[in-house]
């Protein structure tokens, strides 16, 4: 029994540990006084924070992540929000063939997806860049957009819309005061999945990317010789923001609660 009782804690403890280590490092090491390499620690400096982008390259790989993120959050969910609807609320000819076309790229292995777009656009004839890497984004975007937006659709009672128009609601305005509001929530969920698994790609990137720099393939490139501490300040800015960004979710969500009188 003792045994027990101390097991599971003992294993989420060193799971919890494993995880923040690399974290931890990648903070610490933002603030190393490096030279040639960040491999080894030499002092604390802060004028890793403030000059970030002398560093050549890391911020112009940086900026080029966050656009095709957004370029490809953007369409993927504009898409997969429609396509999710089209399947959940419609019966058409081949609809079982789509939902299984559209959940085959989370299924297919990153370098067979990301060799195989390689090869279509090379046959096209289209140069690699930046276009390339947001067209092959937007597709694998989709299916995880379609995933978080179906399953919102489907939980979504049409009783609620059928209000609407029985109160003289022309489409837009069902959609947009009813229908949209509704489906927020998963819509915003999907978007920041999208977003995020674009900002991290290397390997479907690395294949389509050209000449072109993301901050994952220069932070690849670097780390041959030890990632420079300026990468190493944005991943932190990152993974930091994120936290923000989930406790004033977290904070607005329970002060939201506790107006309405919800308890939990």
């Amino acid at each position: 029994m003792k045994l027990g009782k101390w097991l599971l804690p003992t294993y989420a403890i060193l799971a919890l540990v494993y995880l923040l280590v690399p974290i931890v490092y990648t903070i610490a090491f933002s603030f190393n006084d490096s030279q040639r390499t960040n491999i080894i620690w030499n002092g604390f400096t802060w004028n890793n924070w403030l000059t970030v982008c002398e560093a050549q390259g890391v911020c112009e790989a940086f900026g080029n992540s966050i656009f095709i993120a957004s370029i490809s959050t953007l369409v993927a969910t504009v898409l997969g929000t429609a396509i999710s609807i089209a399947l959940v609320r419609y019966r058409f000819k081949f609809r079982s063939a789509m939902t299984l076309l559209l959940f085959m790229p989370m299924a297919t292995p990153e370098v067979v997806l990301g060799a195989g777009l390689a090869s279509q656009f090379l046959a096209a004839g289209m140069p690699k860049g930046i276009t390339t890497v947001i067209l092959a984004h937007i597709m694998f975007c989709i299916s995880f957009v379609v995933v978080t937006v179906r399953a919102r659709v489907a939980s979504l009672d049409p009783k609620l819309e059928e209000a609407g128009r029985d109160l003289y609601g022309s489409p837009s305005q069902v959609w947009w005061r009813i229908t949209f509001p509704l489906l927020l929530p998963g819509i915003v969920a999907a978007a920041l999945l999208s977003f995020a698994l674009s900002f991290d790609d290397f390997i479907i990137t690395n294949f389509n990317r050209g000449a072109v720099d993301t901050f994952p393939s220069y932070v690849y490139t670097a780390a041959a010789r030890g990632i420079p501490a300026e990468a190493n300040v944005i991943a932190s800015g990152v993974f930091l923001l994120a936290i923000a960004m989930v406790l004033v979710a977290q904070i607005g969500g329970a002060i939201r609660r506790k107006k309405l009188g919800i308890t939990t």
